[in-house]
């Protein structure tokens, strides 16, 4: 894969909007406190994808949300998810990650796609212990199976509009998701 310069939140904003906002009624946003993603409302007649300050990986991360969702959760705020803060038991915490290995591989296919790092969050720094094994070696598995042809329209879209952008090619290479990359 070639060397790309990493893109910046406004980029991802401009990208975003320009590639879904019309075909999907929904914007990306950020400069929020905590991420989310808001349903249309009375007070926004469009979906809001909010992702935090202005961190270019909590961008991604919420996009990859937004490609596993579907249209039915898309209609929920943060898609009907439960969500238990910092300070997860171990139960609560496996259960945290399984919800987490598809988006975290579709955000780890969007990070190579424009020049930017991907890290695997456990988002549990309470227990200091960090992503297990387990869950790395699950997320670089669905990587690989997306790059094996088994990416949603809206990922596969995203993918495309991010390639085109920043002039990487060849992201879908199973080689490049390895379980050893991951930190």
């Amino acid at each position: 894969m070639n060397k790309i310069e990493p893109m910046d939140a406004k980029t991802l904003i401009a990208l975003f909007n320009r590639g879904f906002y019309e075909s999907t009624n929904t914007q990306l946003v950020g400069g929020a406190m905590e991420p989310e993603y808001c349903p249309a409302n009375e007070l926004y007649p469009y979906h809001r994808i909010v992702f935090k300050a202005d961190y270019a990986a909590s961008a991604l991360h919420e996009i990859a949300h937004w490609c596993v969702a579907g249209k039915t959760r898309r209609q929920l705020m943060d898609y009907g998810y439960w969500y238990e803060p910092d300070g997860r038991t171990e139960a609560q915490q496996i259960a945290f990650e399984q919800v987490e290995i598809k988006p975290q591989a579709l955000e780890w296919l969007f990070s190579k796609a424009c020049g930017l790092p991907f890290r695997v969050s456990a988002d549990n720094l309470a227990s200091q212990a960090g992503p297990s094994d387990s869950f790395k070696e699950n997320i670089a598995k669905q990587a690989r199976h997306y790059c094996a042809g088994h990416l949603n329209t809206w990922a596969s879209q995203w993918l495309e509009i991010l390639s085109k952008a920043s002039g990487a090619d060849n992201v879908l290479q199973a080689s490049l998701y390895s379980v050893d990359d991951l930190s």
